[in-house]
């Protein structure tokens, strides 16, 4: 994709400790390397969304017409605080084989792949999973996800599974006008100064002396053209997905917005084998999908195989 990514902001305006990490931890979250992202300079913006266009007409000679305009929504988006921070016993990180500054080094890489896990679970699941906990437990954290704001009654596929295995498969048109992330305050990701000699405190209150590293960035989906995405869902053992599923989803777009990228798991993307295999004329295994029609699969981990039919 030629647009910018977070990687690509990351490299331009994160603090130099961040870009390293960011590069290592964007690598298992297919969704951050993909996926476009936009850096505004505060915390949110109004996106201006054509909702339909003029009809267009032919007149008579010394015949007028009536003037007519497009329709437009203005949406509101919003990026949130991603902020968690590294916390650990100073004696156990002094004595690491190769000192303190590698096992923060290692603690950190795992803090940001942990966010940035979360992140996308939250592009997909949205306020129904915060952020910070991965759990229901404050579900009105972060930004709203795909599940929530795709139109479900048009741009959806029903595979037909019906118990609490089920899995959705995502077909995506990418980029400012699309589904794209947006990264607050000039898409600063910060990485603050390791604090040493910390007091912290165990399970029970008790003190003992650690290190401490803070993480924040702002971080938002810009997720309001609701024909830019479509969803497969209550894909599951029983009822797997096949090529037919994907060539549905791909009719339920407009003329004039292609998808370029498709999101599953690994077990869609192994329904997917299995049934080109099975229609294979040879009887040799398929080769694991890589792309449909050109365009790209991607396997994420961030989508769930436990969603409920719904």
């Amino acid at each position: 994709m030629s647009q910018p990514t977070l990687l690509d902001i990351a490299k331009h305006v994160a603090d130099d400790a961040m870009i390293p990490l960011i590069e290592a931890s964007i690598q298992s979250n297919p969704e951050m390397r993909i996926i476009p992202a936009m850096d505004i300079p505060g915390q949110s913006f109004r996106c201006l969304l054509r909702t339909s266009v003029p009809t267009g007409g032919f007149r008579n000679a010394n015949e007028g017409t009536a003037a007519v305009k497009s329709s437009w929504a203005n949406k509101l988006i919003e990026t949130f605080i991603l902020d968690r921070a590294i916390e650990c016993d100073k004696a156990v990180a002094d004595a690491h084989p190769k000192g303190a500054e590698r096992f923060l080094a290692l603690e950190g890489a795992g803090l940001l792949e942990g966010q940035f896990r979360a992140v996308c679970s939250q592009f997909y699941y949205g306020t129904a999973t915060d952020v910070a906990t991965s759990a229901a437990s404050n579900p009105t954290k972060g930004f709203p996800g795909l599940i929530e704001l795709y139109d479900s009654t048009n741009m959806v596929v029903d595979v037909g599974g019906s118990g609490a295995d089920c899995s959705s498969v995502w077909l995506l048109a990418t980029g400012e006008r699309y589904v794209q992330w947006i990264v607050g305050q000039g898409g600063r990701m910060t990485l603050g100064d390791l604090q040493e000699d910390v007091r912290l405190t165990d399970d029970d209150g008790n003190p003992y002396t650690g290190y401490r590293q803070p993480m924040m960035a702002y971080i938002g989906a810009q997720l309001v053209n609701e024909n830019s995405m479509v969803r497969i869902k209550n894909i599951e053992p029983d009822n797997k997905l096949t090529d037919d599923d994907i060539y549905a989803a791909l009719e339920k777009f407009p003329t004039g917005i292609v998808p370029n990228v498709i999101l599953m798991t690994r077990r869609s993307r192994g329904y997917l084998r299995e049934g080109r295999t099975a229609t294979n004329a040879t009887g040799a295994p398929a080769p694991i999908p890589t792309e449909f029609e050109g365009i790209p699969i991607e396997v994420t981990d961030a989508i769930s195989d436990a969603e409920t039919n719904d």
